[in-house]
């Protein structure tokens, strides 16, 4: 699954790894066995094998996100009445909270590398087999489920970590040939060495739990990189722990999605020919509205790689609205009087048509150019 790909595609590994409108019910019903729940369609495959392109390989893991700053764009989200729509975004699972205020009709994740579609197809048959957001962490950290399980419902996010934090590793009720078998129902050709990549990518999970880091292959985590435990009791800028499994409802909407096959990982460059050009075509023909692009730092090394202008006619055949923004991430620049004390990244909001009129008359001709605030 893998080809050659230009010296200038590499550095873009760090980029990609740093990296129904309103409320959808429920798919399961309150007790009913997670196992009975029918999670796949036969046009979830062939709608990822139609949009992606071949993938490349990168020297980063991409199992959970380093950017601790990632939830502090939500208010400007609201603000901005963004919602609905088409959500783009890339990466891990830091999408699903973004998800989870937006509430799209579909999403799509984007990413250069096959692993993060292994590790998306990981996370699809997680919600396939969870109730609810115990059972969820507790099936991907392979922690015991609680005999109780109902009753975690109404839990605070720093009950669900407290009580991850004390269980003993006992390794996931969904592994092995369960695991395997939840992820060949989707109908996603997966060979046998790829599912081993995905019992990779699981274990790490099992192994570190919720102190989990973001690590770069060969090279030591960076103590700036926050732990997942981090991550899942992150607040907004205005103190509000809003991750997809602070509270159930944004869980379930976001296990909704998923039950419709409506969060499709694709395999793909963003300056490449394919990928987003076929999403743009697939959200034309149904008279889709992109609603947020959450872009990361990806920008920075198109722009290295001269290939910003090949992602920003890419943009162009996105169907938008007046509404629709751009999600990003910059990192390392602590001296920008936006950088929150103890936060190595800085997560911000352009409005989509401020970023193509700005290209348009040459505002942007390095990555510096694009807007901090």
């Amino acid at each position: 699954m893998v080809r050659r790909i230009p010296r200038w595609i590499y550095p873009l590994a760090l980029a990609l790894c740093v990296l129904s409108a309103g409320s959808v019910p429920a798919v399961q019903a309150q007790g009913q066995p997670a196992a009975q729940a029918s999670f796949a369609q036969p046009s979830f495959a062939k709608l990822v094998e139609q949009l992606s392109e071949p993938g490349g390989f990168f020297d980063t893991d991409n199992l959970i996100s380093n950017e601790k700053s990632y939830l502090h764009v939500i208010p400007r989200l609201e603000q901005g009445g963004v919602s609905g729509g088409v959500y783009i975004g890339v990466g891990p699972d830091q999408n699903f909270s973004y998800i989870a205020r937006i509430r799209p009709r579909s999403a799509f994740i984007i990413d250069i590398r096959r692993d993060n579609l292994l590790l998306h197809l990981l996370f699809k048959a997680l919600f396939a087999e969870s109730r609810n957001r115990v059972e969820f962490l507790s099936l991907l950290t392979g922690r015991r489920v609680p005999a109780d399980v109902e009753r975690w419902r109404n839990a605070t996010i720093d009950q669900l970590v407290a009580y991850i934090d004390a269980a003993t590793p006992s390794g996931s009720a969904l592994s092995g040939r369960r695991l395997h078998e939840a992820i060949r129902r989707f109908g996603v050709p997966v060979s046998d060495q790829e599912l081993a990549t995905i019992d990779r990518l699981h274990a790490a999970f099992v192994g570190a739990g919720l102190s989990l880091q973001f690590q770069t292959i060969g090279r030591p985590v960076q103590s700036y990189n926050p732990t997942y435990r981090e991550l899942l009791i992150e607040t907004d800028l205005k103190g509000r722990k809003l991750s997809y499994l602070a509270s159930e409802d944004d869980f379930q909407f976001v296990r909704s999605l998923q039950a419709r096959d409506a969060v499709i990982p694709v395999v793909g460059d963003l300056s490449g020919t394919h990928a987003l050009a076929a999403i743009g075509k697939w959200m034309i023909e149904r008279n889709e509205r992109l609603s947020a692009f959450y872009v990361s730092n990806v920008e920075d090394y198109l722009f290295r790689g001269g290939v910003f202008g090949r992602y920003m006619e890419n943009l162009k055949r996105l169907s938008h609205s007046d509404r629709t923004v751009v999600v990003r991430s910059i990192f390392g620049r602590a001296a920008l009087p936006e950088t929150v004390t103890g936060y190595y990244s800085l997560s911000t909001v352009q409005d989509f048509d401020d970023l193509l009129a700005g290209y348009a008359s040459g505002k942007y001709r390095t990555y510096s150019d694009l807007p901090r605030r």
